[in-house]
């Protein structure tokens, strides 16, 4: 049995701890080692928190404008989420992605328009997570180059990637197709001794 899940967010605050929550509880309830639970969840909160502040042309979605516009939204300033899980039918393609090759251009599907997708991946031997945001994308440097320039001891900014390659097993930078930039990870499975997925 594998779990896959697909979060379509709004590029406001409010949505980092939400995906870090629902991977942590989706994990807990599989039976996933808490370190390396909390491993993850650290990797994508900076993922999320990188694609709020930069995947965008737009401005970031405050509490008090987060209610109005979006689709699939409560109208109470709850971010949008489109949730689907299911068992094996998604597979990780040769070169590491996750199958979800739907845009995130809003329309009577329910999608996003301007925000954000994280998709996790849990299986019997790994959990691969990708976050896509639909701004300009990584400059080429970054693609080209998988090591990451040290920050400056001063900078507020520049060790989010960085902390994702500390915390991952393997991590790619790159752009999407069109528009955006996409950081996938993943990490080898440890499984508490109850673990619902290791007996399957």
């Amino acid at each position: 049995m594998s779990i896959w899940w697909s979060l379509h967010l709004r590029r406001e605050a409010a949505s980092v701890p939400l995906a870090r929550r629902l991977l942590l509880g989706a994990m807990d309830t599989a039976g996933v080692d808490p370190d390396v639970s909390f491993d993850l969840s650290v990797a994508l909160t900076e993922a999320c928190a990188n694609a709020v502040e930069h995947g965008g042309g737009g401005a970031v979605a405050t509490a008090a404008t987060a209610g109005a516009g979006a689709t699939g939204g409560s109208g109470n300033g709850a971010p949008a989420v489109t949730t689907a899980i299911v068992d094996s039918a998604r597979t990780i393609d040769s070169s590491g992605t996750i199958d979800s090759s739907d845009e995130m251009s809003g329309g009577p599907a329910g999608e996003v328009t301007g925000g954000y997708r994280v998709t996790a991946y849990l299986d019997g031997e790994r959990c691969r997570i990708e976050v896509a945001d639909m701004g300009p994308g990584f400059p080429a440097r970054r693609v080209l180059r998988p090591t990451l320039p040290e920050p400056a001891p001063t900078a507020e900014n520049g060790r989010g990637l960085r902390l994702i390659e500390q915390l991952a097993d393997h991590v790619h930078f790159r752009n999407g197709p069109g528009h955006g930039a996409v950081v996938s990870f993943d990490k080898i499975l440890k499984w508490r001794e109850d673990a619902l997925l290791r007996a399957m």
